[in-house]
């Protein structure tokens, strides 16, 4: 789907949200694929505009390159997750877009400026781009906005689950929690998901675009995939200096009550012997207690990317071989380093180590991660004493 004409003789204007540095890098290369460049008035329309007001160290893109683009950041509160969005939002503003800073979780009363701060800018705006379709922040927004064109960028695996929940007409549910009872406020919130679910699904001269790393089994009708191919990133960065030892990648598998702690301990320590890993680039969501433990019982050192892993990986150094459980970077990582010679393996999750709360598409859902990738290595599962 590339850009079209907004208003007559005008550039159409595009309104991207995004609540983790995946989602910024994936709106960059989006638009980098659709060559949205030109001039346009600076934004001024309320706090946190092109100005980089609200936004710790931004400058304002002088370029003028992203035209008719303004990136919205609906801050979270975890720190590390805080910070990466900080540098991605930076790269937003060199490359020449606005980038809005939204404290859109400072207390009770954040939501409700936050909501009223954007409602003219979504009801203008040609084009909506999301990075996340379950967040209820994102699809209470979308209730508001009179866009024409949406569009959802990979915020990683859950891209697989959200294409499949279209095609088959159910409700908007990550897949890590599917198969629970809905709780009180899910209830409370269902109307509002179900508006979000009939607006991204294409009716009546609504265009909906997927752009994604991920393979897609089955498409809703009438939605557009766009490849993501990470051009923008391996134009950006790179190529790295390739070294000779494995590198590992964490996942927050844990976090989410999915894997049990100390099994994944001990699948680190003995993948990690096995291949003679020296570093773990620890993924922002997991515990500092577990990275801690983590750290005395392999000898690993930790790493907290203060990018993205792709672009981490990217500008270097990296290991020749990088170890990951089943997520997004085994799809993301071959494209990020495609032509470099960097091996990507992935160790399969065994059913031993799902806990007990784990939902019961987990297992199908992990093994689809693992056995969809391309260009990666597939490594058997570590057995456990």
């Amino acid at each position: 789907m590339s850009p079209r004409a907004g208003h007559a003789g005008t550039t159409p204007h595009t309104l991207a949200f995004v609540e983790s540095p995946v989602q910024l890098l994936n709106v960059l290369e989006w638009a980098h694929v659709h060559a949205l460049r030109g001039a346009e008035p600076a934004d001024t329309d309320g706090p946190g505009g092109s100005s980089g007001a609200g936004m710790p160290g931004g400058s304002s893109g002088a370029r003028g390159a992203g035209a008719g683009l303004t990136v919205v950041v609906l801050s979270p509160t975890d720190p590390m997750t805080r910070g990466q969005l900080r540098r991605m939002a930076d790269l937003a503003r060199d490359e020449g877009y606005q980038v809005r800073w939204e404290e859109a979780r400072g207390g009770t009363t954040a939501p409700f400026h936050t909501i009223g701060g954007l409602a003219g800018k979504l009801r203008r705006a040609d084009r909506i781009v999301m990075g996340d379709p379950f967040s209820r922040y994102v699809q209470l927004l979308l209730t508001i906005t009179r866009a024409k064109d949406l569009v959802v960028v990979d915020d990683g695996t859950a891209t697989m689950e959200f294409v499949s929940q279209l095609a088959r007409g159910e409700r908007l549910v990550r897949w890590h929690r599917k198969g629970g009872r809905p709780g009180a406020r899910d209830l409370l919130f269902a109307p509002v998901s179900s508006s979000a679910r009939r607006r991204l699904t294409p009716k009546g001269g609504r265009r909906v675009e997927v752009f994604s790393s991920m393979p897609m089994d089955r498409t809703p009708d009438g939605v557009t995939v766009t490849p993501n191919d990470f051009g923008w990133t391996r134009a950006r960065f790179g190529p790295p200096r390739i070294t000779k030892g494995a590198d590992m990648v964490g996942t927050s598998l844990v976090e989410t009550g999915v894997v049990d702690g100390e099994r994944y301990l001990e699948a680190v320590q003995r993948l990690a012997k096995a291949h003679g890993a020296t570093r773990y680039f620890a993924h922002r969501r997991e515990s500092t207690e577990k990275l801690h433990r983590l750290a005395a019982q392999t000898g690993l050192e930790i790493v907290r990317p203060d990018l993205p892993l792709e672009l981490i990986a990217r500008r270097g150094p990296i290991g020749r071989t990088v170890l990951s459980f089943p997520s997004t970077v085994v799809h993301t990582l071959p494209l990020a380093l495609a032509g470099t010679g960097v091996r990507v393996a992935v160790c399969d999750i065994d059913p031993g180590w799902l806990t007990e709360t784990a939902s019961p598409r987990a297992q199908g859902f992990l093994s689809g991660v693992t056995g969809t990738a391309r260009d990666v290595h597939r490594l058997a599962a570590v057995g456990l004493g």
